[in-house]
């Protein structure tokens, strides 16, 4: 038996209905011995949750290889865990870090020119959390009763639930943006969404049993954004270098303008 064999028949399964535990669990502990989350996206918890969900629904309408239908299954009770000791351990607004707990919080001050409709995924109570993944899980339920019959709309399951999982990093690289920092994000996370994204490629591409392409396109996507991430760590680090490339960037910008003023009143 080959290599490339042995690791698509037997180890890229295996890793990949783990991967839920290897990536998170060090996620869960870091926030539960600092009692504290701040610096890490609630929309990581959301996306995943989501997407799993909605990827266990589009197998039942298309039996997909097993191994994503157990990894999704094991990602939903990792992520409600996950969500729970973020929310238990949530600073409050008042605290420094409260801020940055909370998800886009600048696009609801402008920053990106977009605003939440009633603050969706900002509440500071956590049973609006758990009502609103109540709510998602039964109404796909009913909808599956009713239109799992249609290949559309198992077609539309399976691509909102891929395109929704290709977005993960992308709130966590905005909120690094922001601050300037990765404060907060575990550089073990980092690493296993890195080894996990080879694997997948390496799965996706070389299986042996029928992987739809939407895997491939959106799980392309989403090694792209995992790699800028790495490069966002790589530039801000967790804290220290991020205050220090924000500080000398501040340096320029007052050094400019004092460049500026001199040459002007030399003219």
């Amino acid at each position: 038996m080959g290599f490339a064999r042995l690791l698509t028949v037997y180890i890229a399964p295996v890793f990949i209905i783990v991967s839920p535990l290897t990536s998170y669990s060090d996620q869960i502990w870091a926030i539960h011995k600092t009692r504290s989350s701040a610096g890490f996206s609630l929309d990581i918890p959301l996306i995943m949750l989501v997407a799993s969900i909605l990827r266990c629904y589009w197998w039942l309408g298309d039996h997909f290889d097993r191994s994503l239908l157990f990894q999704a299954v094991l990602m939903i009770a990792v992520q409600l865990v996950l969500l729970k000791v973020a929310l238990d351990n949530r600073p409050s607004p008042s605290h420094k870090g409260g801020r940055d707990s909370l998800p886009f919080v600048g696009a609801r001050e402008g920053e990106w020119g977009v605003e939440r409709p009633y603050n969706f995924w900002q509440w500071r109570a956590a049973k609006p959390y758990w009502e609103f993944l109540f709510y998602l899980t039964l109404t796909l339920f009913v909808a599956h009763l009713l239109l799992s019959h249609l290949p559309l709309y198992i077609a539309i399951l399976g691509y909102l639930a891929l395109l929704t999982e290709a977005t993960l990093a992308l709130p966590q690289i905005l909120a690094n943006h922001r601050a300037r920092s990765c404060a907060g994000f575990r550089l073990s996370l980092l690493g296993s969404w890195l080894l996990g994204d080879c694997l997948k490629m390496t799965f996706f591409f070389l299986a042996e049993s029928e992987i739809p392409w939407a895997f491939k396109v959106c799980g392309l996507f989403q090694f792209a954004c995992d790699i800028f991430l790495g490069l966002q760590y790589a530039r801000f680090g967790d804290g220290t270098r991020g205050a220090r490339v924000a500080g000398e960037e501040r340096w320029g910008v007052v050094n400019g303008v004092a460049g500026g003023e001199k040459m002007a009143r030399l003219a």
